[in-house]
């Protein structure tokens, strides 16, 4: 295909880490942690995706004559719909009663990472139609039911309705920085009684701990490996088994260290819990989380409220701190909407769902008017 007179070349890849990392990156991995070269890289080489993981890395890229690469996407064939959080299981359930098969899949994410970022690399907006295009051809060529973007970046929505891909919404809660000087800045902002909770909370947490952050070359194998028994234990009662290797987290800390926050808690010298919390151009993102002792508010102090201290510290517009959690709306995070972007390849199925994604739509927009009634900031001052 030709575009302003350069010969474009749409291919799979086999995977990210075949990519140069300074081309992918200078398409949107500075900006954005989980699209980053080196998040993506430490996926695949580590095998948290790859074989025997139902993630299959299958990037899609647009180069130029020269091979020069100007547009990408992280995509995955996908054989289950684990590690995703937007659910899509009922679609897999309807379209396999009706005789059909939901699975393989295409999947266009950061793997198992609910945050937002862009799903589409550019260098330049009118290449989203060929990129998307080629993500549909990948479909119907190898027999895979549909394509699933999630965790768009909001300012990439309308480059997939563009293309006629359904739209999805849901709500996480993100904390939102109304440039506050400080922690009790931002307290300031509550009611009351929800002020006095907060700072209950904190202390209460803190008692008797050191909690420390470590950034870069300042986290060292051993930390590694007290986080590593937070994180299996936490996946194995939340998921069954944990998606990550500890190699993965080896290679997080080697290639991408200066972007990562890691948060312990130490009692007596010993680390007894953890959170996990990536960089940003513009936000921190939350992302794992665990402890061998149970300590009252420990995991709001750690996951919450040192996520916020950091978002002031480096000015930073928000904090995204994962999937769920309505218990985060007390502690000042407000319900905000994520989206995904999906194309079916089977009409009918396309029709049901597009009349599903209508209503569910009806109620999510329902259930973020409410949610924010509920936030503990001052009303009516």
């Amino acid at each position: 295909m030709s575009d302003d007179a350069r010969e474009l070349t749409v291919r799979l890849a086999p995977g990210v880490a075949s990519l140069d990392a300074d081309q992918w990156n200078a398409l949107g991995g500075h900006e954005n942690p989980f699209v980053a070269h080196e998040f993506l890289s430490a996926m695949e080489d580590s095998g948290s995706v790859g074989p025997g993981t139902g993630w299959d890395p299958v990037p899609i890229t647009i180069t130029d004559a020269e091979g020069r690469l100007l547009a990408a996407m992280p995509s995955y064939a996908k054989g289950h719909s684990q590690g995703e959080y937007v659910f899509d299981h009922s679609w897999a359930d309807a379209l396999h009663r009706a005789g059909g098969s939901y699975y393989p899949k295409l999947q266009i994410a950061a793997p198992f990472t609910p945050a937002s970022g862009p799903r589409l690399l550019l260098s330049d907006d009118s290449l989203a139609e060929p990129l998307l295009k080629g993500a549909e051809i990948v479909c119907e060529q190898n027999g895979l039911s549909s394509a699933h973007a999630t965790f768009i970046e909001p300012s990439q929505i309308g480059l997939f309705e563009a293309q006629g891909w359904l739209m999805r919404s849901d709500i996480q809660f993100h904390w939102l920085n109304r440039d506050y000087d400080s922690f009790d800045g931002f307290l300031a902002d509550l009611a009351s009684r929800k002020r006095k909770n907060l700072r209950k909370e904190r202390a209460a947490a803190q008692e008797g701990l050191r909690i420390e952050r470590l950034m870069g070359e300042d986290i060292a194998p051993h930390h590694w490996d007290a986080f590593w028994v937070f994180y299996q234990d936490t996946g194995a009662r939340k998921w069954g088994t944990p998606y990550l290797t500890r190699e993965a987290f080896t290679l997080l800390s080697e290639r991408m260290g200066e972007r990562i926050v890691l948060i312990l808690a130490f009692e007596d010298g010993e680390p007894i819990a953890g959170a996990l919390n990536f960089v940003g151009s513009d936000a921190i993102y939350g992302r794992y989380w665990g402890c061998t002792r149970d300590v009252r508010f420990l995991h709001f102090e750690l996951c919450y409220y040192q996520a916020i201290d950091i978002a002031i510290e480096r000015g930073l517009s928000r904090v995204e701190a994962g999937a769920q959690g309505g218990h985060k709306l007390a502690r000042g995070y407000e319900p905000v909407q994520t989206w995904s972007a999906h194309w079916l390849a089977d009409p009918g199925f396309r029709a049901a769902v597009a009349d599903f994604l209508e209503r569910e739509r009806e109620g999510v927009d329902a259930d973020q008017i409410v949610l924010n009634m509920r936030t503990p900031f001052k009303r009516g001052e």
